[in-house]
């Protein structure tokens, strides 16, 4: 484990890096306040300090307020090191946020007993951190795919509506269905179908750029946000902007069959065999002036075209109101190989 002694004297300095690297510990020194703040901060520091009380330029009772003002993500366990015995000194050091004390000169194995112990409480911390992110993580995310979970990701789209309406940007709300998902079940199995789910998120994920969106709505279902352009952008691209004409629909019907196509593209391989699998997608495109409608209002929406979609004979993306249809392609389908479902 890393560790900092900072101290002034050369001589009790060295003496004590030689200790410490011969128990184990990687150290880093620094001779005064200054510098033993600035190695704590750093992003890789230290978490064990040993801290001299008396230091130029900033002194150990300095550094221990600095460092717990800093409230660091990780925590520093700070051991003080000071000739000073009266009581008052020494609560005036755990005031200032040490966590330990030990009067100078020390004798090694107590000092070898106290670093152990500040060793177990940041083992302990990082025990609870990882615990506490393990939680937040299966709070959020679905547990068969990884993506948002349907609560993470109507949270966040919500929350992107209201950005598109103050930033005014166009989004697109994609509601993906695995076609003919209930035979893979009956005929496959369970299993099967979740490595189905599992590669169709995978796939789903590449074909999502930085800023969009996508989570498991539920069952076979998954649910994407597309972000599109802003009024600025529109304008330098020579895009009519809002109040002079329809908003563009075209990048998102563009994007929608790219996204239909790379599900379609090669065959999901699966302990029952490679099987052709498809999915049907119902759209709505917002523009910033009808980002303030209920989210349910617009999932409805794309709802009501996915059922077209299913109805016009799957394997297509149909937009919402008005709807625009992307015109259904089987180049890339080979029936002969690949079961049909």
């Amino acid at each position: 484990m890393k560790i900092l002694l900072a101290d002034d004297d050369p001589l009790s300095r060295h003496i004590m890096e030689r200790m410490l690297r011969s128990k184990g510990y990687d150290v880093v020194t620094a001779e005064n306040g200054r510098q033993a703040l600035l190695e704590l901060s750093r992003k890789d520091g230290p978490r064990l300090a040993l801290l001299d009380w008396m230091m130029p330029e900033l002194d150990g009772l300095g550094v221990c307020r600095e460092i717990r003002a800093a409230r660091n993500s990780s925590y520093t366990y700070i051991l003080l090191l000071t000739a000073r015995e009266s009581p008052d000194d020494i609560v005036a050091g755990l005031k200032a946020g040490a966590d330990d004390y030990l009067t100078k000169p020390c004798h090694l194995a107590e000092l070898k007993a106290r670093l152990h112990a500040g060793r177990r409480i940041l083992m302990l911390e990082d025990e609870l951190v990882e615990s506490r992110e393990a939680m937040r993580y299966e709070a959020t995310h679905d547990a068969l795919t990884s993506i948002w979970n349907r609560g993470t990701v109507l949270a966040h789209i919500r929350s992107e509506l209201n950005l598109s309406r103050q930033s005014e940007y166009s989004t697109s709300l994609l509601l993906c269905d695995v076609d003919h998902f209930k035979q893979v079940n009956d005929t496959y199995g369970h299993l099967v179908g979740d490595e189905v789910l599992r590669q169709i998120s995978s796939r789903l994920s590449s074909c999502i750029r930085s800023g969009d969106l996508i989570g498991r709505y539920g069952g076979e279902e998954f649910l994407v946000l597309l972000k599109g352009r802003g009024l600025k952008d529109r304008g330098q691209a020579g895009l009519p902007r809002l109040g002079q004409e329809p908003f563009d629909r075209d990048p998102f019907l563009h994007r929608a069959e790219q996204i239909r196509q790379v599900v379609r593209s090669r065959p999901f391989v699966t302990q029952a065999g490679r099987l052709s699998i498809s999915v049907s997608i119902g759209a709505i495109t917002v523009d910033p002036v009808t980002a303030d409608m209920p989210v349910e209002t617009l999932l409805a929406r794309a709802d009501e075209a996915l059922y077209r979609a299913k109805a016009a004979g799957r394997d297509r993306a149909i937009f919402s109101d008005p709807p625009i249809v992307v015109p259904f392609r089987d180049e890339l389908r080979n029936s002969s190989l690949l079961p049909s479902l």
